[in-house]
């Protein structure tokens, strides 16, 4: 088997799981565990990179067309975060499972539109399944679904971004987290300053878990990152509703958010899609198997 699917269904998993250990620090401010998030983060990559000896071979990696690129993705990416953070601790873990269903729509048309990627003639079923349920959850949610649109935007761009970027996984995020470190850690000092600050005013716990943003952030990442360059964008759209399944679940029978049969009817229609893709691809696998030379 590919790897890119393994690294993409470890990164999904893990991200499914999250909105859990958000929960657990919903006495920060968003912002804040957003600032924690990135700081710890490129700590965490860029100690990586010196321990074991490449910041030569990383420093040699850089040039503005790499800078620039990597400053997108990070801008990207610190966005999606804040939203799906305030998002998660607000009380609206089920809007941002229908962002992440969106996404891989998004970036099945990001595939076909921009990389000249194509679907095969049995893959216009479960896609079109999926569109529509996607647009019959928009239509019974009652107005605008904006943190969901803002999420499946944020993250389809910045997987386009990584999908062209140059740099191997360990070196991208790296350099994506270093160029929103600074305004990170001067929010958190400012905010420290304020008498506002979420760190070492919460008990250890918090501390610890605010630390441990780096790890629950950057494992993820790099599974996806890696992904990206092994796969299809459009394999790893669809694979990407793996995800927003958890964090449905997760969001009513966890922290019972409000789901009513109208909007079930929408995600099964989803899941359906999910089932008619994954078996159209296993067939399509065996046949290509099957074909001689």
């Amino acid at each position: 088997m590919n790897s890119g699917y393994l690294y993409a269904l470890g990164a999904y998993v893990l991200w499914g799981a999250l909105p859990i250990y958000w929960k657990w620090l919903q006495q920060v401010p968003a912002a804040q565990i957003i600032g924690h998030r990135i700081g710890w983060s490129f700590l965490l990559l860029f100690g990586f990179i010196l321990v074991t000896r490449q910041w030569n071979r990383f420093r040699t990696t850089l040039n503005w067309r790499v800078a620039g690129i990597y400053l997108i993705a990070g801008i990207l990416l610190s966005i999606n975060w804040l939203i799906y953070v305030w998002a998660v601790n607000a009380g609206y873990i089920v809007e941002t499972s229908l962002g992440y269903f969106i996404n891989p729509l998004l970036n099945v048309v990001l595939g076909m539109l921009l990389l000249s990627e194509r679907l095969r003639p049995a893959q216009w079923l479960p896609v079109g399944l999926a569109a529509g349920g996607v647009l019959y959850l928009t239509l019974t949610y009652g107005s605008v679904p904006w943190i969901a649109l803002s999420l499946a935007f944020t993250f389809g761009f910045y997987g386009l971004v990584k999908k062209i970027a140059p740099l191997g996984s360990l070196y991208g995020l790296t350099l994506e987290t270093w160029f929103v470190f600074l305004p990170a850690i001067c929010y958190l000092l400012l905010a420290e300053l304020k008498g506002q600050g979420g760190f070492a005013h919460h008990g250890w716990q918090t501390d610890l878990l605010l630390v441990g943003t780096g790890i629950v952030t950057t494992t993820p990442l790099l599974l996806f990152a890696s992904a990206t360059r092994r796969i299809t964008l459009t394999m790893v759209g669809i694979m990407q509703y793996i995800a927003p399944s958890m964090q449905f679940l997760i969001g009513v029978f966890i922290y019972k958010e409000p789901f009513t049969l109208a909007k079930l009817a929408g995600f099964a229609m989803i899941w359906i899609a999910l089932l008619i893709f994954w078996f159209e691809g296993v067939v399509a696998r065996r046949q290509a198997r099957q074909v001689p030379g």
